[in-house]
């Protein structure tokens, strides 16, 4: 299985490790620590030492009561890094839902779109579309990040997202977007419970009927500390086994901060050889390095 997205073929046959670099002074986690494109860019550099697959750019924070930035805002802080990241030769992501940075990254060279509104802003999907090939990432989310906490209800958790998810690949493919470009993410903490969350952890490899490969970000989520009662800053172990937990489930991308522990506990993982559940035709070989498309590329 590949993901192929603006520059690169990157190869699923085993899971892939995405890095999270917030530019943001207000994220849930680690807001404030790398605000600036020089934190932020050494941040990056450091993650990719650590053995992080993909890299996962964002300049606005989506927790829950985050205040709304402007298009204009969120560019400031994202484009400079996004320039340099480019030239580091690995898949860089995208975190936005707004339709006017996904054109301006896209016309850098971004990779891949990571959408937490799964590209239903006006003008997202066509710039998507218009693109032809970036890598897109749709997440489902109930809400958005100023109310998706009030009192999200589900009738059937998976259920739902699974429709929501389907609906969505469905738009893009009737649009003549390749599913080989498309990944999916079940929206960990956004308009769920915590109740929520521990239901599609436990029934995840239900959402792998949909034919496409599984994004998933539980990394210090507030789930995890319900469960564990530890603090956002305490939450390496429990972080580290839902995403050994999501992986087991199918999951072929864990988008995390702690990078290094994240890559040790695969390695374990995987060299314990415990069957996993996994794609019908995913191999079992050795993983393979993710493929450059254009060595000459930024």
């Amino acid at each position: 299985m590949l993901w192929h997205t603006t520059r690169f073929r990157i190869d699923l046959s085993t899971p892939k490790v995405m890095g999270i670099v917030n530019v943001t002074p207000d994220s849930f986690s680690d807001g404030g620590s790398h605000a600036d494109a020089k934190s932020a860019l050494m941040h990056c550099e450091q993650l990719l030492k650590e053995g992080a697959d993909i890299l996962d750019i964002g300049g606005e924070s989506s927790r829950p009561g985050a205040p709304t930035l402007s298009a204009e805002d969120e560019w400031a802080r994202v484009g400079p890094v996004l320039l340099e990241a480019l030239k580091l030769r690995v898949p860089v992501s995208l975190d936005t839902c707004k339709t006017e940075v996904m054109q301006r990254a896209l016309a850098l060279g971004v990779d891949i779109i990571n959408d937490i509104r799964a590209l239903q802003a006006p003008g997202a999907e066509s710039a998507v579309v218009a693109h032809g090939q970036c890598g897109v990432c749709l997440m489902h989310m109930q809400g958005d990040p100023s109310n998706m906490q009030s009192r999200p209800q589900y009738s059937d958790v998976i259920e739902e997202v699974r429709t929501h998810l389907q609906g969505r690949v469905q738009a893009l493919v009737a649009q003549n977007v390749s599913r080989d470009r498309l990944c999916l993410d079940p929206g960990i903490g956004f308009g769920k419970t915590p109740q929520h969350n521990l239901d599609l952890l436990r029934r995840q490899n239900e959402l792998l009927d949909l034919g496409l490969p599984l994004l998933v970000g539980w990394s210090r989520k507030s789930t995890l500390g319900q469960v564990t009662g530890k603090p956002v800053g305490d939450r390496l172990a429990a972080s580290l086994a839902a995403a050994l937990a999501s992986v087991h489930q199918g999951a072929k991308v864990v988008r995390v901060h702690d990078v290094a522990a994240t890559v040790d506990a695969l390695k374990v993982w995987s060299a314990s050889e415990i069957p996993p559940i996994l794609w019908p035709t995913a191999s079992q070989s050795a993983p393979q390095s993710t493929t450059l498309l254009n060595p000459h590329s930024p």
